[in-house]
């Protein structure tokens, strides 16, 4: 009988396979006051990273665009302004109450036309091999179980010379900027959380996940191996969120 297989959720160990159910409670918890949350949390910072991302996809009019993750589609109403109507932006997520609440989104601010709102998992794509020029997932990778296995997937679905580009909270090594992060993260994003959602247990989740994921050269590293070329990343805000991308050659 093979030894079941263990990750983590927060600072848990679970199984495998039940990693994906439990960070999808998070999310059907939290998807209504979202938006909200990520202003209160960052102090508006959010934006500011997703802005200068888009400064690096390098995406044209005409682009096909994937945004995994994409939630409440932030990144893909920019992407949509970008490609035009020639061009196509797929919303991806896993979670149909995020994707439910960034779907409602894009029609009230009036998108419909060129974008697409797809519920997928990373890990396995329903997506044909070469489809798209870029594919973006903001402070989503650290919630998938099987990074590899992603990261994989999303080198499959580009076309070459494609780009692949992940916002994600990472490591700070300023002593002082992490021991106030630190106490911020389990002080106040939980209580914050209990205050506007009545749930601070997700944010402790949340908060826990971004510690147990890759620092900046094993998340590199990871997409080397994933098949990617010319691997960088721009550490922002003193490190606590870092920008890596790479090319599919």
């Amino acid at each position: 009988m093979s030894e079941q297989k263990t990750t983590h959720f927060g600072y848990q160990t679970v199984a495998e396979e039940e990693k994906q159910g439990k960070v999808a409670e998070v999310f059907h918890s939290v998807a209504a006051k979202y938006d909200l949350m990520n202003d209160l949390m960052s102090f508006g910072v959010h934006r500011l990273w997703k802005r200068f991302t888009m400064e690096f996809t390098g995406a044209r009019k005409g682009d096909t665009v994937l945004d995994i993750a994409g939630g409440t589609g932030d990144l893909t109403m920019k992407f949509a302004d970008l490609v035009g109507p020639e061009g196509k932006v797929v919303l991806a997520d896993i979670n149909d109450s995020m994707l439910k609440v960034g779907r409602d989104r894009l029609l009230d601010k009036g998108y419909s036309g060129n974008i697409e709102c797809v519920q997928a998992n990373a890990e396995c794509l329903p997506f044909e091999d070469n489809s798209f020029n870029v594919v973006t997932m903001a402070f989503g990778l650290r919630n998938v179980t099987n990074k590899d296995k992603a990261l994989a997937e999303f080198n499959r679905v580009l076309k070459p010379g494609g780009r692949l580009l992940v916002l994600e909270f990472s490591k700070t090594n300023n002593p002082l900027l992490k021991k106030a992060y630190d106490l911020y993260s389990f002080s106040a994003l939980p209580f914050m959380g209990k205050l506007i959602t009545n749930d601070s247990e997700s944010y402790r989740y949340l908060a826990e996940s971004i510690r147990m994921h890759p620092g900046q050269e094993e998340l590199k590293t990871m997409f080397e191996e994933a098949g990617f070329a010319n691997c960088d990343y721009h550490n922002l805000t003193g490190g606590i969120v870092a920008l890596h991308k790479g090319i599919k050659p």
